[in-house]
């Protein structure tokens, strides 16, 4: 089944990689994007300018309540959990709060990787870039358990190879691609397809 909503988290080497990968992703592309970089406040909202003046997408640091649209990317501010709560009976919208932190990080990819599970069920793709530590492990096992797919950044172009790492070690990555390959997969999926493999 076609993925509905595109889910990224990143930490060390993140600013880069996103640099890279986000204005690779067509101005048509289908789905929203909702990104998970750790970083302070501030930072966070620079980071989005940044990515919106390179891109063709609509990029912006998430706001609570921001709507979840196609070719809309939302970035998660820093200092705030992002999840998403319905906001229609077809539509949703993102929701932030201040949570206790999880992995020693807030904005964290658990937490928004497990919400996403928890309201998309197996429509995410989720996307583990370069990072140190094991964010995002604990949600990828959420969407898997929820039948999602999961794409993890390999490690020769992964500044630190942990966070990634930690999911294809586990067995969680159904591909594993240099980062510049990844948006070609992230619109190859979208539109119904899959390469498959490491």
């Amino acid at each position: 089944s076609r993925p509905r909503v595109v889910a990224i988290g990143v930490s060390t080497g993140g600013p880069q990689a996103l640099s890279r990968l986000i204005p690779a992703i067509p101005a048509a592309f289908p789905l929203p994007i909702l990104v998970v970089q750790h970083m302070p406040a501030m930072f966070t909202r620079l980071l989005a300018d940044r990515l919106r003046d390179l891109s063709s997408l609509k990029v912006e640091e998430a706001a609570d309540g921001a709507e979840i649209a196609p070719g809309r990317v939302l970035v998660a501010a820093g200092g705030y959990h992002l999840k998403v709560r319905r906001s229609g009976p077809f539509s949703f919208a993102a929701a932030l709060d201040q949570g206790p932190p999880e992995n020693s990080c807030r904005p964290s990819v658990d937490v928004l990787f497990r919400s996403l599970a928890e309201h998309y069920g197996a429509g995410v793709l989720s996307v583990i870039l370069t990072g140190m530590g094991r964010d995002g492990l604990r949600g990828v096992e959420a969407l898997k358990a929820a039948g999602s797919s999961t794409l993890a950044q390999d490690e020769p172009t992964s500044v630190v190879w942990g966070m990634p790492g930690a999911v294809a070690e586990a067995g969680l990555a159904d591909s594993i691609l240099p980062l510049d390959g990844i948006a070609a997969e992230l619109v190859r999926r979208a539109a119904g397809g899959s390469r498959g493999g490491v």
